[in-house]
């Protein structure tokens, strides 16, 4: 039964893949002829007309008509200039995730099953009719009994079968495409891979309650942003229930111009609030588009951000984090060898990358973009150029750098919007500078070490058996020199007591600095003294 409906299905997709002309693209990516002849024998090919439309405004269209999936599957390939045409890439980003409600009674179904002590019991006032609606779930207002006003987000019914049954058709047109000359540049399989990812962690709600807490955490007491409170007792994973936020929309700029707000400070601080998450708190908010950020104007002259929906995050391995700042520095001192030998450092292009024609390479998009104006850089079309200049290269595919450079964009775009003139070099400098300092301080240094410090002690616990197995060994040599192993014992054991001097100072960082720093000051003069002599 269910091979029929997804034969059904493919079949319904063929259709609409016919009836917008889509079929002429194959010649473009190079089909062989048996793939021809089977496209030219469909009836449904006969008795069309000629295309009226240019190719991307097609491939839009026929996702619309495909229905939720296939149009967040087009917004996710909006994002990705590195991997479409211009004019495809442009005509998807139109795309709106915005699909009719399901219906209140199945709403109240939902609720009454997830809640069977009643939802009187929960919310004083509940809306059955939703807020907005899009493709995965849709939002209500509500109201707890405690009186604080939320938002109950609820994933659509049955939605786990029609993803898996039309994930499993996309990975069939990929599998198809890959083997197209042209398209294997496209990468269809990883990309359809990366989106599978996508939309499975935007079907629990509970990973997005997680992601949402852990962000609010990082900016508490913040003066510059808002992020919602989880009410974990109420959430499920196919429900969340959280703060209702109260703002302007951010693209509402008329409304934001009326109200007297400073978009100068606006733009500044949206800058500002992506790179501290990018490098300070290493978890960043991924689906930044207008529609999930607001404005609390409070404070004209200061605005706050408030951000919903974090379905969507990202974070950066500390490796990845250090050579992308050093990438940047290394970008306005115009010292394109180091870029070149980051890149290779971090494993982001292969070993025997030849770094002196990768430098040259880099010269060649970087130049253009160094010499604008401070106002007119921007690090999103810098980071694009320099990852399609790496995939010359053979550049490994990095996701996760992917989504940092499609959510800077969205960040770029949205100050610069707001204030055309903003200097991102500014705002963002200062903000990676601090950050480079506290990677060199010994504090950080130190944190690190109390990080470690199971590792370590697991270690040290096995240098005295080793020592004895060492030992016996020498004894049962017959014809070894004669050494003095009990000196090399006493200069380990030494070292042993300052490594763990070394460690209670660690240890003591979060309670008592100058104890600590006394206590490893000590240690290190026993490590200095149990160096073995020359």
């Amino acid at each position: 039964m269910a091979t029929l409906r997804a034969l059904k299905r493919f079949s319904s997709i063929l259709n609409v893949f016919i009836k917008f002309h889509l079929d002429e693209l194959i010649d473009e990516l190079g089909a062989n002829k048996r793939t021809k002849i089977i496209l030219f024998l469909l009836p449904r090919r006969w008795f069309r007309g000629k295309a009226d439309q240019p190719r991307g405004e097609r491939i839009r269209l026929a996702l619309e008509e495909l229905g939720p999936l296939y149009v967040k599957f087009g917004q996710s390939l909006s994002t990705r200039p590195d991997l479409l045409p211009e004019d495809i890439a442009k005509e998807l980003s139109k795309l709106q995730d915005d699909v009719p409600p399901f219906a209140e009674e199945i709403v109240l179904e939902i609720m009454t099953e997830t809640y069977p002590d009643g939802i009187d019991e929960i919310f004083s006032e509940f809306d059955a009719k939703a807020l907005a609606s899009a493709s995965v779930a849709q939002a209500h207002a509500a109201r707890l009994i405690s009186g604080e006003e939320v938002i109950v987000k609820i994933i659509r019914p049955n939605i786990w079968e029609q993803i898996k049954e039309d994930m499993n058709i996309l990975f069939l047109i990929a599998n198809l495409l890959s083997k197209f000359s042209i398209a294997k540049r496209l990468k269809p399989i990883e990309v359809v891979k990366d989106y599978q990812k996508t939309v499975l962690h935007e079907l629990d709600l509970m990973r997005e309650a997680a992601n949402c807490a852990q962000i609010r955490r990082n900016w508490e007491g913040s003066s510059i942003i808002k992020v919602p409170e989880i009410h974990w007792d109420f959430c499920r994973k196919n429900i969340l229930v959280q703060e209702r936020i109260h703002g302007i929309p951010i693209d509402n700029t008329e409304k934001l111009k009326e109200l007297g707000v400073d978009f100068e400070q606006l733009a500044k601080n949206g800058v500002r609030i992506f790179f501290t998450q990018v490098f300070h708190h290493n978890l960043f908010h991924a689906d930044m588009h207008p529609g999930n950020v607001f404005v609390d104007v409070a404070d004209p002259s200061n605005p706050k951000y408030a951000a919903v929906d974090f379905g969507i995050v990202g974070s950066l391995e500390e490796k990845d984090r250090e050579y992308l700042a050093k990438s940047f520095n290394a970008f306005f001192e115009k010292d394109y060898g180091q870029i070149a030998n980051n890149f290779i450092s971090a494993g982001w292009v292969p070993d025997e990358t030849k770094a002196n024609e990768f430098e040259s390479a880099i010269r060649t998009v970087c130049d253009p973009i160094a010499d604008k104006p401070l106002e007119e850089i921007s690090f999103g079309q810098l980071l694009f150029r320099l990852f399609e200049t790496a995939r010359d290269f053979n550049m490994v595919n990095q996701p996760q750098l992917i989504q940092l450079e499609k959510t800077l964009l969205n960040i770029e775009g949205l100050g610069r919007q707001l204030y055309p003139k903003l200097d991102l070099v500014s705002s963002a400098k200062p903000v990676m500078e601090e950050w480079r300092k506290e990677q060199l301080s010994i504090t950080n240094t130190f944190k690190k070490i109390h990080k470690d410090l199971p590792e370590i002690k697991k270690t040290i616990e096995s240098i005295p058996p080793l020592m004895r197995k060492i030992l016996d060994e020498d004894e049962n040599k017959q014809n070894s020199p004669q050494v003095d192993i009990s000196y090399f014992v006493r200069q380990l054991y030494m070292g042993i007591i300052g490594v763990g001097f070394l460690i209670v100072g660690a240890v003591l960082l979060g309670f008592n600095q100058a104890a600590a720093f006394s206590i490893i000051a000590i240690g290190l003069i026993v490590l200095l003294i149990s160096k073995p002599k020359q």
